[in-house]
């Protein structure tokens, strides 16, 4: 296993830009990976990092060690403790993490889907909320806009808690044409739409437009709605933040479906 001692070590100056610029995760499509959580989410969906490395004072954690070893990756190493500090993403890191490559998103499914449709979504702890949401809910495909957040940036990831890999993340999409395309309802989420979400039937495929936190949704983006819907606000607040406005909008989904009579092979109540 290879110590590291030395700030002019290749591994640890790639680490380090990677930790320090966002610009390098974005150009490298890269993702840092601190803890055990994360790492062990993304080795049990067979990934394969380009590294795995240590502090030494993480191998006295039986989990750090455990990964260290067992995580498939191109390399391992094991660095100073003040190096791993000068690449940790976390203020008290456990001393495990993971250089990986942000893995390309899977082909578009052929049957009906869901899928979460986000415009310029600007923080990145309301964007790993909204995935961790949706991939609680069952929802495979995400579509961003320009101008979102990194998916894969340190914050989102800490926020997302590994749902990123549960998911099929489409960054810079087009989203005009995403909604134009999609077989199914297109529900946009806009305070004053005269039909309540809890009216719309969302049994079937739904993409669900979620605007930025400011300004919502463009004009252009919410005339692909088919459908645009209101969340209920019997208290005083104006607005919900927009994760929670997803979290609400995909559980009604989960919830019509769960209360929709079976059917049988003839589509008739069972």
């Amino acid at each position: 296993m290879k110590r590291v001692h030395s700030r002019d070590n290749p591994l640890f100056r790639t680490l380090h830009r990677l930790a320090t610029s966002s610009r390098e995760r974005r150009e490298r499509r890269a993702a840092l990976l601190d803890g055990p959580h994360l790492v062990a989410a993304f080795a049990d969906r067979g990934g394969v990092a380009e590294a795995v490395v240590a502090s030494e004072s993480g191998l006295a954690h039986p989990e750090a060690r455990r990964l260290l070893d067992g995580v498939a990756a191109r390399g391992r190493a094991i660095l100073d403790d003040r190096l791993f500090a000068d690449v940790a993403q976390v203020a008290t890191p456990v001393g495990i993490l993971a250089w990986v490559t942000v893995p390309e998103p899977e082909p578009l499914p052929r049957a009906p889907f869901d899928c979460v449709v986000l415009e310029e979504i600007q923080d990145a702890g309301n964007l790993g909320s909204i995935l961790r949401t949706a991939a609680a809910a069952g929802v495979r495909e995400i579509f961003l806009s320009k101008g979102s957040a990194f998916a894969w940036s340190p914050k989102v990831l800490r926020a997302g808690q590994g749902a990123h890999f549960a998911l099929s993340i489409r960054e810079n999409a087009a989203l005009d044409e995403v909604a134009a395309r999609f077989r199914g309802s297109v529900v946009a989420t806009e305070l004053g739409a005269p039909t309540s979400v809890f009216e719309v039937d969302l049994r079937g495929p739904v993409a669900w437009i979620l605007g930025n936190e400011g300004a919502g949704i463009s004009d252009s983006l919410a005339a692909r709605a088919t459908v645009r819907a209101h969340i209920p606000m019997p208290g005083h607040a104006e607005s919900l933040n927009v994760a929670a406005a997803a979290a609400v909008c995909l559980f009604e989904s989960v919830r019509q479906r769960a209360a929709a009579p079976r059917l049988n092979r003839r589509g008739a109540p069972a």
